[in-house]
């Protein structure tokens, strides 16, 4: 989306420069948007819609509850896929428009679509039904042209106003706010620039020249890093002479943004401009590895690579992203569909799409064979940043004859759908096109069917996984491929669990796990494991304690957080189902904390849907009620319920069933509502007992028993819980589960608390 700064609604990028003028657009702006539900900022390209959008979208927050949410379409390159892109961001599971409606319906939001222009009609849809559906609703679309829908207010942005010759003060000219944006920009690249008697005509008449379009403007200010403006209007002056842009019925400012970015082209090296055009083969930005691996040879040396995008960078063409470990390259769109145009034109761009298609196979494939370990969460990241480029490599592979090969290689490959797609649809979109272009019965297509089949179930569509599997089985029969056999029973043993006929799919998967060692792919034996480890546990079979041990042990093992987290769910579940019921919420907080990290809704659900589960049994009714309503926050929040999941129904049911016989229906209801009136984040502060403390009572110690009051006088002396373990003769996990009781009783949020209750106590109290 631009920048990596999140604010507090939604996912509203901070502007990492300046805003310069626009006073009476965006007032104007502000007051459409209030006044009406759906604004359209149109303007030619470059004149700085998507920034006025962002700055009205960014000072209107406060009046939208439940987020401002920024949706860049110009990397979208499949109009069936609009759907998908806007409830991916806004956290609707469901990519159609009637689930991505139905999400909507209740909330106070403001969507903001930029860059519609080449989705017109398609966005004139998804906005109209969008907004007949959800009161709540405002969207701010940015455009080339309007949407041209029934109650739609459209502000044109128009370029900056000039300096007008006979304003020749220098009053008059700083106040113009084309002026105003060269010196802001000019200043970023040379610190201390300012419009001074030695330059204002010079300025003044460039901001003419460029006809006050901001990105105009703000490339040539960039150039100050190496010439003076007198200079930069020379050249401009000599270039416009010379130049023929486009045809004579293109708007005079669209031909002088081509002008200015033919100027810009001609001022970078042979080897600046080619890097130029091969770096438009890029959707959505990339890192400097993949440039070295994609742009490189013919011309452009490996090794050269960071120093032609260090010169792109200070020149504007090119836009650092990110900080600290994750630093990506991106363009514009107009820049970067102008480099597009000029590599077209130099007869390279198929084999610059080749190469990246090549670059996206070996990212799959190291995903897959590396999700599991070390550096599983940054695996996490990583893919969702490369999604614009992994749609745009399967949509050249759909598109170019003979290549759909590669896309039924490079989505099956990724078919871990939380470490790749935005949602189980839209692998199976890219699957299901893929399949139905290669219907040549290789190992790839039978891969492709099996992933297929695992997509479309966990989208809640056990019937048309059913001919996918049973395909991938006659076809991985009859090659002799025991790797994609494993696939069809694997996947076969998961329908099973997720239908509740545990028996059978205790027997799948155990079998596909034996298939999957054999082999000796880890990640994919991980995940074997795990749903055979929580088949054994739902089944209550003795052989869960043994299984959910390995399971935990083998993540851990490997270092891979996400894994870990559900590790710590399943082997929770497995306490819980065997009455230790401290060892359980333990656990099951371990895994929240993980998933907080990990950005996992789905997994953070039933984690405090496990802690209800739990507390109900250990007899802790009005907070496990409570814990329940909470949990239906975060199946909201998703877009979702336990009804798709049938393994784990039955265990909501029967809690609760308990919580109403034992509170009764009133009190049930009561805690349960104060639960589901928590925010996502209280909801979490929740699940793991993160409450504000009180001031203890004057007899803090009569709550506690006496081997409480024992171990919370260790942890007042700096012990660790394996220090006290070893001082009482305890295990340590039965001293974890006392200071658990004891923060729990106390009210307190940490060991500190303890520590300082405990120095305020009187002798006779200790």
């Amino acid at each position: 989306m631009g920048a990596t700064t999140r604010s507090c609604a939604g996912n509203l990028p901070l502007e990492l420069t300046s805003f310069v003028g626009r006073r009476r657009e965006l007032a104007e702006g502000k007051r459409a948007l209030s006044a009406g539900r759906l604004l359209t900022l149109i303007g030619v390209g470059g004149v700085g819609k998507t920034r006025l959008a962002r700055k009205i979208a960014a000072e209107m927050s406060r009046e939208f509850e439940d987020g401002v949410w920024l949706i860049d379409l110009a990397p979208l390159g499949a109009w069936d896929l609009l759907a998908e892109t806007v409830a991916a961001a806004v956290g609707c599971p469901y990519p159609d428009i009637d689930s991505l409606a139905a999400y909507l319906q209740d909330k106070k939001t403001l969507l903001v679509l930029d860059n519609c222009e080449h989705l017109l009609a398609q966005c004139g849809a998804l906005a109209g039904d969008l907004l007949s559906t959800a009161p709540g609703l405002r969207i701010l679309a940015t455009s080339r042209q309007a949407l041209r829908l029934e109650g739609e207010q459209v502000l044109e942005i128009s370029p900056f106003t000039v300096p007008e010759p006979a304003e020749a003060s220098m009053e008059d000219v700083l106040h113009n706010e084309a002026v105003r944006l060269f010196e802001d920009r000019a200043m970023a690249v040379v610190p201390g620039f300012k419009v001074s008697d030695a330059n204002i005509l010079a300025v003044a008449r460039l901001c003419r020249r460029l006809d006050g379009i901001p990105l105009a403007i703000e490339l040539a200010a960039a150039r100050v890093l190496i010439l003076s403006a007198e200079q930069i209007l020379q050249r401009l002056d000599d270039r416009f002479r010379l130049l023929t842009t486009g045809p004579t019925t293109a708007p005079p400012r669209q031909k002088t943004l081509r002008a200015l970015l033919d100027w810009s082209y001609d001022l970078c090296s042979e080897e600046e401009q080619a890097l130029w055009g091969r770096m438009s083969v890029f959707s959505g930005g990339c890192d400097l590895e993949a440039i070295e691996q994609v742009c490189s040879e013919d011309g452009i040396a490996r090794e050269g690579v960071p120093d032609l995008v260090t010169q792109l960078v200070s020149k504007s063409i090119v836009l650092r992203r990110g900080q600290d470990s994750t630093v990506r390259f991106d363009m514009l769109e107009t820049l970067r569909q102008y480099g597009w145009e000029r590599l077209v034109a130099s007869g390279q761009d198929t084999t610059l799409r080749l190469r990246h298609r090549d670059w996206c196979r070996d990212l799959a494939a190291r995903a897959e064979a590396q999700w599991f370990g070390d550096h599983q969460m940054e695996w996490l990241g990583r893919l969702s940043r490369e999604q614009g480029n992994v749609r745009a490599a399967l949509e050249f592979c759909l598109s170019e004859p003979g290549e759909a090969w590669a896309a039924l290689e490079i989505a099956a490959a990724m078919w871990s759908h939380r470490l790749s797609w935005s949602s189980p649809s839209e692998g199976h979109h890219w699957l299901e096109r893929a399949l139905a272009k290669e219907p040549g019965a290789g190992a790839v297509r039978a891969k492709a069917l099996w992933v297929d089949a695992w997509l479309v179930l966990l989208r809640g569509d056990p019937e048309t996984a059913k001919p996918l599997l049973e395909e991938c089985r006659m076809l991985a029969e009859r090659l002799g491929d025991e790797a994609q056999l494993a696939g069809a029973v694997h996947i076969t043993g998961f329908s099973a669990l997720l239908a509740g006929d545990f028996g059978r799919a205790f027997t799948l998967l155990e079998e596909a796990l034996a298939r999957r060692r054999l082999i000796g792919h880890r990640g994919h034996e991980w995940v074997a494991l795990f749903q055979l480890a929580l088949t054994a546990v739902l089944m209550d079979d003795p052989r869960s304690t043994k299984l959910c041990e390995e399971v935990l042990e083998t993540a851990r093992r490997a270092n891979a957080e996400w894994s870990v987290s559900y590790a710590l769910w399943v082997t929770a579940l497995e306490r819980w189902r065997r009455g230790a019921f401290c060892d359980a919420v333990i656990m099951m907080r371990d895994s929240v904390r993980l998933k907080l990290r990990c950005n996992d809704h789905l997994g953070l659900a039933q984690c405090v849907e496990g802690l209800a589960w739990v507390l109900a049994d250990d007899k802790q009714y009005e907070q496990a009620a409570q814990m329940l309503g909470a949990a239906q926050v975060v199946w909201r929040s998703i877009g979702t319920s336990l009804s798709g999941l049938g393994h784990l129904a039955g265990a909501h049911d029967r809690c609760e069933t308990t919580l109403r016989r034992h509170l009764k229906d009133d009190r049930f209801q009561d805690a349960f509502d104060r639960g589901a009136e928590l925010t996502l984040d209280q909801v979490a502060a929740y699940a793991l007992d993160e409450r504000p403390a009180r001031p203890p009572a004057p007899d803090v110690t009569s709550v506690l028993t006496r081997r409480e009051r024992e171990i919370a006088e260790c942890v007042a002396k700096g012990m660790s819980n394996k220090q006290i373990a070893d001082a009482l003769f305890i295990a340590q996990r039965t001293a974890e589960c006392h200071v658990e009781n004891i923060l729990r009783k106390l009210n307190f949020t940490s060991r500190s608390q303890i520590v300082k209750t405990w120095d305020s106590l009187p002798p006779d109290q200790e």
